[in-house]
């Protein structure tokens, strides 16, 4: 039975997308079944593994709201143990859509049902908001993993994401657990990244990672290529980041 994990935080730029695609792609690299499902409207996921999506072509657009089976819209990709469901422009119109429907929350857990028993790993990158789209992922996810930049107000903010994640454990998914939390865009030799590294093993206590994200040229170059960091600088300090990671991921059960 695989695990579902959302990778949330509202702020943008705090490298959930880049968190999304390589720790994907480094469990994928293990060898373990991997689905990296892309709820973000602005489809740079799908992108960063060198995948754009035809105008009709399905993708989970049409899985909430045409309510097309999932195996429709999944595109194979680069890495053989790693798979796509992909996301399009379309979907920046269905948090909208989304608002009359019944059990509007639970409509992604519904489209992803069958999945958990063909990957060990299901990785949904969300949108830089807590809309439905997010929310519907939560309800869908068995634990949540928080990407936080190790720059000034790196915390602002937290506060109402975890009151999401207590509403979300309170109302519709009672077994949300937080995975962890990552420390992304850290320098070693800041005095501000080691001060928001404090802070935040303060915050949460137990959760976060001992691996830390670096800043890293290749790592941002990488989604320009459409590559996964491991495929397109293996020997980069980000793909061995992302890969200790994945270990860190895989030790959790």
């Amino acid at each position: 039975m695989g695990k579902i994990m959302a990778v949330a935080n509202q702020k943008g730029g705090v490298g959930k997308t880049t968190t999304a695609i390589n720790l994907a792609s480094c469990l994928a690299a293990a060898e373990k079944k991997t689905l990296l499902i892309d709820i973000d409207p602005q489809a740079n996921s799908s992108s960063g593994l060198g995948y754009f999506s035809k105008e009709d072509a399905p993708t989970i657009y049409e899985v909430i709201i045409n309510k097309i089976p999932a195996h429709q819209a999944i595109r194979a990709t680069a890495l053989p143990y790693l798979n796509l469901l992909p996301s399009h422009m379309r979907l920046a119109g269905a948090e909208v859509e989304l608002v009359p429907m019944v059990a509007r929350e639970h409509i992604l857990k519904e489209a992803t049902r069958g999945l958990k028993e063909e990957y060990d790993y299901i990785i949904i990158d969300c949108p830089p908001s807590l809309g439905l789209l997010t929310l519907n992922t939560l309800t869908a996810a068995d634990s949540v993993l928080i990407p936080i930049q190790c720059e000034y107000y790196a915390l602002e903010g937290m506060g109402q994401l975890l009151n999401s994640i207590t509403l979300v454990q309170r109302h519709l998914n009672p077994d949300l657990a937080i995975e962890g939390v990552l420390l992304t865009m850290f320098d070693m030799r800041l005095n501000l990244s080691r001060q928001v590294a404090d802070e935040t093993r303060k915050f949460f206590p137990d959760k976060v990672y001992s691996t830390t994200i670096s800043r890293n040229v290749r790592l941002s170059e990488a989604p320009s290529f459409g590559k996964p960091i491991i495929l397109y600088d293996i020997l980069s300090t980000g793909a061995q980041n992302y890969i200790s990671l994945a270990k860190e991921v895989m030790g959790h059960g």
